[in-house]
């Protein structure tokens, strides 16, 4: 697969990840903390504001991952 290809998809499921994530982890925290206290809150969005980090780093080595055959690159 070529590069361009490979770094647009991975463009587009980085933009399809965050957007999906993040409403994924809004959607959990108003329905299960909303009667929580402010630090229950902030421990939540921490760590969901970090964990997102872990399948955008696969995406991103898949992106930058060089071609199989050294000939094709121009």
């Amino acid at each position: 697969m070529p590069v361009r290809l490979r770094k647009l998809i991975g463009m587009i499921a980085l933009i399809v990840l965050v957007v999906l994530y993040a409403l994924i982890a809004t959607t959990v925290a108003t329905y299960r903390l909303a009667e929580s206290p402010w630090w229950v809150h902030l421990l939540y969005f921490l760590v969901t504001g970090l964990l997102w980090i872990l399948p955008a780093m696969f995406i991103i080595r898949w992106m930058e991952r060089p071609e199989s055959d050294p000939q094709r690159e121009r």
